[in-house]
């Protein structure tokens, strides 16, 4: 299946008050790498809500905490579709810092219509599908887009 990875550098907003990442920043990383993932395969989340009023909202969410990250860390972020279903997306991300993995888990998303101020789910065209299932990263990968801003 699909799959990217980026890097970011931890900020100082993104540590607590002993200088250890605060937790809910996986949940934020998490949700840019979602979409940072959707613009690598050409599915940029502003684009298909433009053109097709698709939306993908995040319907559940899980991170596991396995090591501790610091300010100024710069860590690599993977993303791989897990699962395809009729009307969702699953997304695992892990968290790198250098080769140590220091957090994992996933995103469900929902492939929605946004129609008339109402929204509604509907099935993933299979073209998606076919998108989603290749191998390897897509061909608008970027590996450190705030890396290098």
């Amino acid at each position: 299946m699909r799959q990217n990875q980026f890097q970011i550098r931890v900020n100082w907003g993104d540590t607590d008050k002993a200088g250890i990442v605060y937790y809910p920043n996986y949940f934020k990383w998490f949700d840019i790498a979602g979409h940072q993932f959707f613009r690598s395969v050409g599915l940029s989340p502003a684009k298909l809500a433009a053109e097709q009023q698709i939306i993908l909202p995040l319907l559940d969410a899980r991170c596991t905490f396995e090591k501790p990250l610091y300010y100024d860390d710069i860590i690599t972020i993977q993303t791989q579709v897990a699962e395809i279903n009729r009307k969702t997306i699953k997304l695992h991300h892990e968290v790198y810092r250098g080769d140590t993995r220091t957090g994992y888990g996933y995103e469900l998303r929902g492939w929605v219509k946004q129609e008339e101020g109402k929204i509604f789910s509907v099935p993933i065209p299979d073209e998606v599908k076919e998108i989603l299932q290749k191998e390897g990263p897509g061909e608008f990968s970027q590996i450190n887009p705030w890396l290098n801003a």
